[in-house]
């Protein structure tokens, strides 16, 4: 059986390249919204995060109608961190729309994407978007891309693509980019034309590969994936079974059906090879399980998901503030949500701790793991986390690290100054090119070099730097890399913090605290300009004398306190400091808070930062 009637594609694409706004375009001219409707822009986002931040985080199902023909769409994450939702979903579809932008061209997330789709042997339709950007070099990009393609050792077949050039925000397509588009006709055309149709035999044995996991309070787990061979109905009996060896298969049964029409799923009582379908009712049911019929069990090959990077430590928080915020404080309650996460999310890894109040999470990146810790707060979790440290090997006795690629864009004027702040880092220079008005360098860097210094690269370039990066192997290690060169204030006692303490504080350096803030001590307050540790009173108040009242000075002119967020507290961490995250709070502080017996481990550990003041 050969399914005409129906298509399953993904777009991929490194961030910011336009693939939410293209699906939005896709959905507004298949009819998928009333001719009244208000839609907000990148409808596919709904997350509160990725709305608030601009990026999509997690892969997404839709599907339109054109033709006469389902076409069911995937809209992926673009940012190197969220790799796994791309890879984990490619078992899905039968072709990818890979979307390069007619300015920036292929990026690094470009060749990830492209990579992992042409091991699957995918058919890829490459489409140039953006082209109605003033500065786009759109012959230039599609040279990259088939210089990317050769470099990727594609097939004969795979370098015989079609060309798409569109501009999503404007919903139109062309095949020639001298002749403006009217609409995105072109554009589907050419997946019925080039992307294979769904193929099997509808009368075998049931198969389907979990290839991603919802919740829904009313019924439970919900698996996501497609029909690989025979009908899928309600309420027949099933086997559960995985390529782990160590699994142990069970029965079960479908007790829901829900195929996607647009944004919705929509309840079926049946469903055959190739449709993406919703099943529940099948309790533990996982990603990378395969569901079958009970009469033919054999377990469908899952695509090998790269391993994380970066580690962090998470632990019960037991600052002196701990349990005034949270909800949910208790190392149980993080034992339970962590390994949760795992359900969902197959690039992180949790293990237990040294301590049964701690555990070590391991994701793809900074950005990776401060979605997670962000959406726990959100959710009322109370916690610390420690310093993001790399996941190093030993190979033949020798130590290797993880190395990133990086490509950094940015002015001519600034690219002085980022060769020698990554040259401190240890990072290596492969080409630099200018694009356009701007200049293209691209390096390779150890995975630790890069921790601190987005932050930094900003400052430097004036806001006018993009830096990508994307993870290029394990090399040998590279040798030391300084953390940070700003010394912590650190405050001495506990309290509120008084303007006449902050007053004199704000001598020391630049503070994270205002008026009426508590503070304990051992929290770190604010930052030195000088390469040491100045332990400072934030709590001290001005007090009545025989000769002047409490009140009778000068208006204190008090420096408005510098709020960091979420990735720039983690990134400001050093090795002995922990980061305290409540619902409403982020705070930095000392692992051991009582200053003497913090500057006697200073000193064995060979980390002699700080004075008294």
């Amino acid at each position: 059986m050969i399914r005409n009637d129906l298509r399953n594609i993904a777009i991929i694409a490194h961030v910011d390249h336009g693939k939410t706004t293209l699906v939005d375009a896709m959905l507004m001219q298949c009819g998928a919204f009333r001719a009244n409707q208000v839609v907000d822009e990148r409808v596919m986002d709904n997350n509160d995060l990725e709305k608030e931040r601009g990026i999509t985080i997690l892969a997404k199902n839709t599907s339109v109608r054109y033709k006469d023909t389902k076409v069911n769409i995937i809209d992926t994450p673009g940012h190197a961190d969220f790799g796994g939702e791309v890879e984990r979903v490619l078992k899905m579809i039968d072709g990818v729309v890979l979307l390069v932008d007619a300015y920036e061209g292929t990026m690094p997330q470009t060749r990830f994407v492209l990579s992992k789709a042409l091991d699957l042997n995918l058919k890829v339709i490459i489409c140039v978007n953006k082209i109605d950007r003033p500065e786009a070099r759109i012959d230039e990009v599609v040279d990259e891309v088939l210089d990317l393609l050769l470099d990727l050792g594609a097939g004969d077949e795979a370098l015989d693509f079609p060309i798409v050039y569109c501009s999503g925000r404007a919903g139109t397509a062309t095949l020639d980019p001298a002749v403006p588009g009217e609409n995105l006709d072109v554009l589907f055309d050419t997946v019925l034309d080039y992307v294979t149709a769904p193929e099997g035999d509808e009368n075998a044995p049931m198969q389907l590969l979990v290839s991603s996991i919802d919740y829904n309070d009313y019924v439970g787990r919900i698996g996501i994936g497609r029909i690989d061979r025979g009908t899928c109905k309600v309420n027949m009996p099933v086997t559960v079974t995985d390529n782990n060896p160590a699994f142990v298969k069970y029965n079960s049964k479908i007790s829901n059906l829900y195929g996607i029409e647009n944004l919705n799923r929509v309840s079926v009582e049946t469903a055959t090879i190739g449709d993406i379908v919703c099943i529940s009712g099948i309790e533990g049911v996982n990603i990378g399980n395969t569901v079958c019929d009970p009469s033919d069990v054999a377990p469908l090959p899952f695509i090998n998901i790269s391993e994380p990077t970066l580690e962090m430590e998470f632990l019960v928080n037991n600052s002196p503030l701990a349990g005034k915020e949270g909800k949910y404080v208790t190392s149980r309650n993080l034992h339970d949500r962590l390994y949760k996460e795992l359900l969902r999310d197959v690039s992180l890894r949790v293990r237990d701790g040294e301590s049964k109040d701690t555990f070590m999470v391991s994701g793809r990146g900074e950005i990776h793991l401060s979605i997670l810790i962000e959406n726990m707060r959100r959710e009322g979790f109370e916690f610390q986390v420690g310093t993001p440290k790399v996941m190093s090997k030993t190979v033949n006795g020798k130590h290797y690290e993880p190395i990133e690629k990086a490509i950094v864009d940015v002015p001519s004027d600034f690219v002085g100054n980022v060769m020698e702040k990554l040259g401190t880092r240890r990072a290596e220079l492969v080409t630099m090119a200018p694009v356009g008005s701007r200049m293209r360098l691209e390096f390779t860097i150890p995975t630790r070099g890069l921790i601190g210094y987005r932050s930094e690269f900003m400052t430097d370039t004036k806001g006018e730097g993009i830096i990508n990066t994307l993870f290029h192997g394990y090399e040998p290690f590279r040798g030391d890399i300084p953390r940070r060169s700003n010394g912590s204030l650190v405050s001495f006692e506990s309290g509120k913090a008084t303007g006449y303490g902050l007053s004199g504080a704000q001598e020391r350096g630049i503070l994270f605290v205002g008026p009426g803030d508590a503070v304990y001590s051992g929290m770190v307050i604010g930052y030195s300009p000088k390469n040491e540790d100045l332990v400072v009173n934030v709590c001290r108040e001005k007090h009545l004398t025989n000769t002047r009242s409490s009140g009778n000075d000068d208006a204190l002119k008090l420096q408005r306190p510098r709020i960091f967020s979420l990735e720039e507290s983690i990134e400001f961490l050093e090795n002995n400091e922990l980061l305290e995250v409540t619902p409403s709070s982020i705070r930095i502080r000392k692992k051991i808070l009582d200053h003497k017996v913090r500057m006697r481990d200073d000193v064995k550990t060979g980390v002699v930062k700080g004075r008294d003041k």
